[in-house]
């Protein structure tokens, strides 16, 4: 068992402990395991500091780009050692082999400029085209538009005509008497009956 003695009489425990007793000496402001909780953090809540989300994502997206440019530079560090390995090891055939890689390279970025250049010339034409297009249908719809407007105007024209016609016949204050008197030396019978072409089968005589 291990006996707890305090700093002032750690001196005489150890001169009066008997052999083989061990004496651990306690520490002032340390708490043993079996020590209680403080009464002043009984109630405590241990909370985590909060994590602002915004910084959370900018370390997130920093870590990824570090991840990807140190692996960039393991592979790149890792192809120039066997690259050096490899030329010690076979001398010229590996000069003549990155020679004939680079007149490779050469052609082909060659290739790809020329590609570039006839994409680059049926894209402007495509786009001419398109712009072309665009500008024809925009004059189609002016002049479909134009010829709407000019065939309502045709068509209100022709309603004020007709209304213009109508009000010959309308009743007014000055041809009040010679209708009335008109209507009376013309009676109308409207009690009649018609069949189903619309013709007249019977009607009453007027008294």
């Amino acid at each position: 068992m291990f006996q707890v003695v305090s700093g002032r009489s750690a001196q005489g425990a150890r001169l009066l402990a008997p052999r083989g007793t061990v004496l651990v000496e306690a520490v002032r402001g340390r708490k043993s395991r079996n020590d209680p909780v403080a009464k002043s953090k009984v109630d405590r809540i241990k909370v985590p500091p909060p994590v602002d989300p915004v910084e959370t994502v900018v370390l997130k997206e920093r870590y990824s780009e570090y991840k990807l440019i140190m692996s960039a530079l393991r592979m790149e560090f890792k192809a120039e050692v066997r690259r050096k390995k490899w030329k010690d090891k076979l001398g010229s055939l590996v000069e003549e082999r990155a020679k004939q890689e680079d007149e490779e390279h050469r052609v082909l970025m060659a290739w790809n400029n020329e590609e570039n250049l006839r994409c680059l010339k049926l894209r402007l034409l495509r786009v001419q085209k398109e712009t072309e297009e665009k500008e024809r249908k925009k004059l189609e719809a002016a002049i479909q538009q134009e010829q709407e407007e000019q065939e309502f105007i045709k068509l209100k024209e022709k309603e004020i005509l007709q209304l213009q016609e109508d009000a010959k016949n309308f009743i007014t204050l000055e041809n009040l008497d010679q209708r009335i008197d008109h209507a009376l030396d013309n009676p109308k019978n409207y009690n009649f009956a018609i069949n189903k072409r619309g013709l007249v089968v019977h009607q009453t005589v007027l008294e």
